[in-house]
């Protein structure tokens, strides 16, 4: 059977016809919407050992121990720990030669009369591969879009479903993310984070099912740490003021650091930032996929090991006018935005062919961006050929935007990035890269030595051990 062909009402029956799958589902706030399916739908004698919802706090303090946050991740792994060791050690020495038992798990904040925005919940669930195995475990986070209580319900219920029968009947994990989606659409949910663990995903890497969360349209954005952890973005973002650099990062060079190094200096002198505990990220959009494109892992991920180099959280998303990252970064902080960027990106931004689907077109776009005073910083840019500096300060722009630029320099909300390296200035990754592939050695002079590194220790980036060599041995003497 095709998972994708399967409603949920379907799939619950699927699940409840399965002997050899039983469990317990716990679920608290927004109702027993999971359990609801496998009841409704009938024989789910045969599937559920115990359904709970504890609704009380002081009835789930009781049960699963005290806690700061009812919904949070800490309380979601906490709840399928206690209840999959009762339900293994009640039932494994009568049926745990023949069954796999599963424990599925909920905490939702949906709306109500006192929570009128924030809609979002964790779920999760932990379960057996084979009779007596060791358990997996997937959870997720979902935020709740519809406006109606009972909407936000019912997607938590199918939603919930989709991740029982994904865990259950589906081995590859990239079906199991695009699974969720199943009955559902981007308008009603968004998931930003999922993670695999566990022996049945040991091969499995957290970073790749973050990029298609985003492919697949779960969610618009993902984040992972530089040691490779999936983190929530809004709980990484909190409060914080955001500096973001954005790129393609084939490979990350010394023009890639100083960028980063100039603009945080410039940004942590900014008076509201003084005591401030800056958020700096870098950021790889999918934008310029498009749709039924594959995703190239190999090449994702050797750019994701040199960000790591940089030791600062990754963002990836399907934003590709600047004014969505910065509406979206916005949704999770209040503090000042930093947006670093080059004159050649500088000029896109104000191309006014990007924003004719918006009826207010680029003034609406900008009104967008630039509220709650973000800046952009903008590294300059040597034309190699004519050996002409362009910066922020002598920029040119359509004649009918000239006051628009104007008057955001005047405002600082463009700044000029200073105190830049001038042998910088003429690296441009594409010919890195270039270099990188023909065998050209002169490459790693314009990486960072632990990127340089790397990627002759890995091979990263298809670089080939075999062309450098060969080119180093018919290069003349010095």
């Amino acid at each position: 059977m095709q998972t994708n062909l399967l409603d949920t009402h379907q799939k619950a029956v699927q699940i409840n016809l399965d002997n050899s799958k039983y469990g317990t589902i716990a679920e608290i706030g927004a109702g027993q919407e999971v359990a609801r399916w496998f009841f409704r739908v009938g024989g789910a004698a045969g599937t559920i050992a115990k359904s709970i919802s504890a609704y009380d706090m002081t009835v789930s303090d009781a049960i699963y121990g005290a806690s700061g946050r009812y919904v949070s991740r800490q309380r979601l792994e906490t709840m399928l720990g206690h209840e999959y060791r009762n339900l293994t050690e009640y039932l494994a020495p009568k049926r745990g030669e023949n069954t796999r038992f599963f424990v599925f798990a909920d905490t939702v904040a949906a709306k109500s009369y006192t929570r009128t925005e924030n809609w979002h919940g964790w779920m999760g669930i932990r379960f057996q591969t084979r009779p007596g195995s060791d358990p997996s475990q997937i959870i997720l986070h979902v935020s709740l879009l519809d406006r109606e209580t009972t909407l936000q319900q019912e997607a938590i219920g199918i939603l919930g479903v989709n991740l029982i029968h994904a865990a259950l009947f589906e081995p590859n994990p990239v079906a199991v993310v695009q699974e969720q989606l199943d009955g559902l659409s981007h308008e009603r949910i968004e998931v930003d984070l999922i993670e695999f663990s566990g022996p049945a995903f040991a091969q499995v890497d957290n970073r790749l099912m973050s990029l298609e969360l985003v492919h697949s349209g779960l969610t618009s954005a993902a984040m992972f740490t530089a040691e490779g952890k999936v983190v929530l973005p809004a709980e990484a973002c909190y409060k914080r003021p955001i500096l973001v650099l954005r790129g393609r990062f084939r490979p990350v060079t010394n023009h890639t650091v100083d960028m980063l190094t100039c603009a945080l200096s410039q940004f942590q002198r900014e008076p509201e930032n003084q005591g401030e505990d800056i958020l700096v990220v870098t950021e790889m959009t999918l934008r310029h996929l498009q749709e039924g494109d594959v995703i190239d892992d190999r090449d994702y991920l050797d750019r994701v090991d040199l960000l790591r180099t940089l030791g600062r959280p990754v963002l990836i998303s399907n934003f590709g006018e600047f004014y969505r990252l910065a509406n979206y970064l916005q949704r999770h902080t209040s503090k000042l935005i930093g947006l670093v960027v080059g004159v050649p990106t500088l000029r896109e931004i104000f191309e006014e062919k990007y924003y004719t689907h918006l009826a207010g077109g680029i003034l609406e776009s900008f009104g967008r961006m630039f509220k709650n005073d973000l800046k952009l910083y903008v590294y300059p840019l040597l034309d190699p050929q004519a050996g002409v500096l362009a910066t922020a300060g002598d920029f040119r722009v359509a004649p009918r935007l000239q006051h628009l630029y104007n008057f955001l320099v005047e405002n600082q909300h463009i700044q000029p990035i200073r105190d830049y390296r001038p042998e910088c200035l003429g690296i441009f990754s594409r010919d890195v890269y270039r270099k990188l592939k023909e065998g050209d050695p002169t490459w790693v002079h314009d990486v960072p030595p632990n990127v340089a590194l790397l990627i002759c220790q890995r091979h990263l980036l298809g670089y080939d051990p075999e062309k450098f060599e060969t080119a180093v041995a018919a290069a003349p003497p010095t």
